[in-house]
């Protein structure tokens, strides 16, 4: 059976997950890229060193966000949302950083686990390992999510 997600299981699949993909556009070229991120308040935060995505996001801000749960090909959710890309600075960096690690955090485990690009163990200034690149810690205002299932 395929179907429409309420609000409630967009909201759900949306906390849920760690794992989704940006659309960009920009300077006629589309780039996908996926991400971790952190969902609150009708927000997809992420965290990243300045390559494309955040290139693109910066040139322009409009991108599609998409998250998906697949258990088997005929047992799915999905998510997809346009949204509006916010680089955060200053306190409000702070507090994107903050709900980055109080969600990505406890799924670390040990130290084995935390990327290599940075993440959640971020140093002072919200500035985490990314080899030298500049680091950005930034929301997408998400409007409208809308989710489809298959469940059999």
């Amino acid at each position: 059976m395929l179907g429409t997600l309420t609000a409630d299981q967009v909201d759900h699949l949306l906390h849920e997950q760690v794992i989704g993909r940006i659309g960009c556009h920009a300077d006629g070229k589309t780039y996908v890229v996926p991400i971790t991120f952190a969902y609150a308040d009708g927000c997809v935060y992420g965290h990243s060193g300045v390559g494309r995505k955040i290139e693109m996001m910066r040139a322009n801000p409009e991108v599609c966000f998409e998250v998906e749960q697949v258990d088997t090909l005929a047992n799915w959710k999905s998510v997809v949302a346009d949204g509006t890309f916010e680089e955060l600075h200053g306190a409000e960096a702070g507090r994107g950083m903050k709900v980055l690690v109080d969600r990505l955090l406890p799924l670390m485990g040990n130290q084995a686990n935390v990327p290599t690009h940075g993440g959640p163990g971020a140093t002072e200034g919200h500035r985490a390992d990314t080899h030298g690149f500049e680091a950005v810690i930034y929301r997408i205002r998400l409007r409208e999510p809308a989710g489809r299932f298959e469940a059999r």
